[in-house]
C-alpha cells in the first residue's frame, strides 16, 4: 500500500546516508582543511583528469582484481563529459583550497632552502600570504625545519567550506550492489537523492531518529524541503512497519557482540561502548551479521582507534550519531599535515562530548575505566599519534585489550606496558599485515615522491605472527580474536580487500591461531557476527 502524506512512518533499515564533500566520499583528511587541499589536488583531480584521458583504460581496470582500490573511476569508460564538468567544478568552487596546497608546499620549499638552523624570526615574512596568522616555523632537535598549522584557526578561514558537503540518500539491497568508494565521484544516479546539507546539520539526526520515533511522511518531507518531483523516491525509503524493539543487556557480566571489522560492542547493565563504528545495514543475506537494528537506543562511548578511514566511518557515525553520548578519540600531534586533529573535526561534523584521550590516560566509569595503550606501527613510520590501543577494565576482573591495527613493531614496548597493566583477558588484534604503501593513503600530503622502493617498503601493516605472538605471549590472555582484516563481503565498499588461502595475512594469522591452541588459548579469526556473555571472567 502506497504511503500517505498523513501515514505514521519509518526508516527502512537498509537505508543508507552516503557523506560527499566535493562529490567525493567523504573520509576524515577531507575534512581537515589542510588535508582536504592536498587531497582535492593530488588525488581526486589526478584520477578525474586520468580518466578524461583514457576512460576505458580505467574501465579495465576496475574489472581486474589485482587492481581493487586503486586510482580508477568505476563508470565503465562512459560519462567523461560528466567528469569533465567536475573536473571544471572543483577548479571552480575549491580555487582557494587548490592555492592553499601550491602555498603548503611552497612553504615546505623555502623552509627547505632557507632554513639552515639560525633563528626562523626572519622566515615569517616569506610565509606565502593564505598561511600568514596560521603556521609556527619549527625545528626538530636534530635542526630539521617544518611548521605546525594551527588547525583550529585554520577552521575559521574560508578553507572549511561546508558548501562542499552533501549526501546522498539511496537503498542498500545486498552485498555487491556498492563499488569501491574512494576512487569514483559521485554522478547523480537511478534512486539515489542527493541532500545539499553540511554534516552537522540536526535534521541528519531527525531522519535517523525514525528508525525507532515515527513521523509522518508529509512531516520529513517537508523537514527535507523534498521536491514533488523527487517525493516517490523519497517515499520509497520509508515504511509503516515499525522495526523490533532492542533489548538492552541485563546480566552481570559483560556481553560482547562483533559487528564485522574492527566494530566491537559490550555491554554491561550500566554501560555500552562501541569501538570502531562499522555496521551493515539490514538486508537479507547468506552471511549472517548484526546490522542497525542490533544496536542500543544510547551508546554512552564510541572508541576510535586511529584516523583511517575504515575506521573512522562517517557513514556509520552519522546514521548513530543521535545515539552517542561521548566519543573518545587519541589525542593528536598539534597541527603536523599528516595527523589532523579528531576533536577539531568531530566537532566540526556536529558531535558533542568529544573525550580526548591519550597515552597511559585513564578514564572511569560507573563499572569500567579505558585506558588508552601505545598503538605503533601501520602508519607507514610517519609521526602520526592521534591513535590508540583501547585497555578496558571492567570490575568485575575482566580485562579486554582493543588493539586494532598496531603493528608490535617494539616487543619491548608491551613488555614495558605489561608491567604496568598486567594480564590481559582478551585480545582483539588485526592482523592485515601486507596493507597498502604509504603513497595510497598519503601520498597526496608529500612534498616529493617517494622512491617506488622506499614507498613499498612503508606499509599500512598489521601485525604478522611473530609480531602478535610476541604480544600474546607477553599479556597471558585466555582468549585471542583475530579482526579489522576487511575480510565480510559489506565492507568491499570502503576496504577493497579480497583474500585467498594463500594471501599473507590469512597464512599469518592461521599459525596464530594454531600456536594459541598449542598454547591452551582459545582463538578465533572473526568473521560475520560473533556474540560472547563473560560472568566473572568466565565465557557463557
Amino acid at each position: 500500500m502506497e504511503i500517505q502524506n498523513h501515514d505514521l512512518v519509518y526508516i527502512k533499515k537498509n537505508l543508507a546516508i552516503e557523506p560527499l564533500v566535493d562529490n567525493w566520499y567523504a573520509w576524515p583528511h577531507l575534512i581537515s582543511p589542510a588535508t582536504a587541499a592536498m587531497n582535492i589536488k593530488d588525488r581526486h583531480l589526478k584520477i578525474m583528469t586520468s580518466y578524461v584521458q583514457n576512460p576505458m583504460i580505467h574501465a579495465a581496470a576496475v574489472k581486474t582484481p589485482k587492481m581493487l582500490g586503486g586510482p580508477f573511476i568505476d563508470y565503465d569508460g562512459k560519462r567523461v563529459d560528466e567528469i569533465k564538468g567536475l573536473i571544471e567544478n572543483t577548479k571552480e568552487q575549491c580555487a582557494d583550497l587548490l592555492q592553499l596546497r601550491e602555498d603548503v608546499f611552497a612553504l615546505n620549499d623555502m623552509l627547505k632552502k632557507e632554513a639552515k638552523g639560525y633563528a626562523l624570526i626572519d622566515l615569517y615574512n616569506k610565509i606565502p600570504e593564505s598561511l600568514q596568522g596560521l603556521v609556527e616555523l619549527v625545528y626538530d632537535i636534530n635542526n630539521n625545519p617544518s611548521f605546525r598549522i594551527f588547525e583550529s584557526l585554520l577552521y575559521e578561514t574560508e578553507f572549511y567550506k561546508e558548501s562542499l558537503q552533501s549526501f546522498n540518500l539511496f537503498l542498500v539491497h545486498d552485498d555487491d550492489s556498492r563499488s569501491f568508494v574512494l576512487s569514483t565521484p559521485k554522478l547523480p544516479g537511478e534512486n539515489i537523492l542527493r541532500i545539499n546539507l553540511p554534516f552537522k546539520s540536526e535534521k541528519i539526526d531527525q531522519l535517523f531518529e525514525m528508525e525507532d520515533h515515527p513521523k509522518t511522511f508529509k512531516e520529513i518531507a517537508e523537514i527535507f524541503e523534498i521536491e514533488p518531483e523527487d517525493i516517490p523516491l523519497f517515499k520509497s525509503f520509508f515504511t509503516t512497519e515499525k522495526s523490533k524493539k532492542y533489548e538492552r543487556y541485563t546480566g552481570d557480566g559483560v556481553l560482547t557482540r562483533y559487528f564485522g571489522h574492527a566494530c566491537i560492542l559490550t555491554e554491561t547493565k550500566n554501560t555500552t561502548i562501541l569501538a570502531d563504528p562499522l555496521v551493515s545495514y539490514g538486508y537479507e543475506s547468506d552471511i549472517s551479521r548484526y546490522s542497525y537494528d542490533d544496536l542500543p537506543e544510547s551508546i554512552d562511548y564510541v572508541l576510535v582507534t586511529h584516523n583511517h578511514q575504515d575506521h573512522i566511518l562517517f557513514e556509520t557515525l552519522l546514521r548513530l550519531r543521535r545515539k552517542i553520548k561521548n566519543i573518545i578519540v587519541p589525542k593528536s600531534n598539534g597541527g603536523f599535515l599528516q595527523d589532523p586533529n579528531l576533536k577539531l573535526m568531530f566537532e566540526r561534523i556536529g558531535f558533542k562530548n568529544i573525550i580526548e584521550l591519550g597515552e597511559m590516560e585513564t578514564i572511569h566509569f560507573e563499572d569500567c575505566s579505558i585506558t588508552g595503550l601505545p598503538f605503533v606501527g601501520e602508519h607507514c613510520d610517519l609521526d602520526v599519534r592521534s591513535k590508540l590501543c583501547h585497555h578496558v577494565s571492567y570490575k568485575d576482573g575482566l580485562k579486554v585489550l582493543f588493539a586494532a591495527d598496531s603493528c608490535n613493531v617494539s616487543p619491548k614496548l608491551y613488555e614495558r606496558i605489561h608491567k604496568v597493566m598486567g594480564d590481559i583477558n582478551i585480545i582483539f588484534l588485526g592482523m592485515e599485515c601486507e596493507g597498502a604503501p604509504l603513497s595510497w593513503l598519503y601520498g597526496p600530503l608529500m612534498p616529493e615522491t617517494l622512491a617506488r622502493d622506499k614507498d613499498e617498503s612503508r606499509r599500512l601493516a598489521g601485525c604478522n605472527f611473530e609480531q602478535a605472538k610476541a604480544l600474546v605471549d607477553v599479556f597471558k590472555p585466555s582468549e585471542v580474536f583475530v579482526y579489522a582484516m576487511g575480510m565480510e563481503p559489506w565492507l568491499k565498499y570502503i576496504s577493497s580487500i579480497k583474500y585467498t588461502h594463500e594471501s599473507i595475512p590469512i597464512v599469518e594469522s592461521n599459525k596464530l591461531l594454531e600456536y594459541c591452541v598449542a598454547n591452551n588459548i582459545e582463538p578465533e579469526r572473526l568473521y560475520g557476527e560473533k556474540i560472547v556473555e563473560y560472568k566473572n571472567s568466565l565465557v557463557y
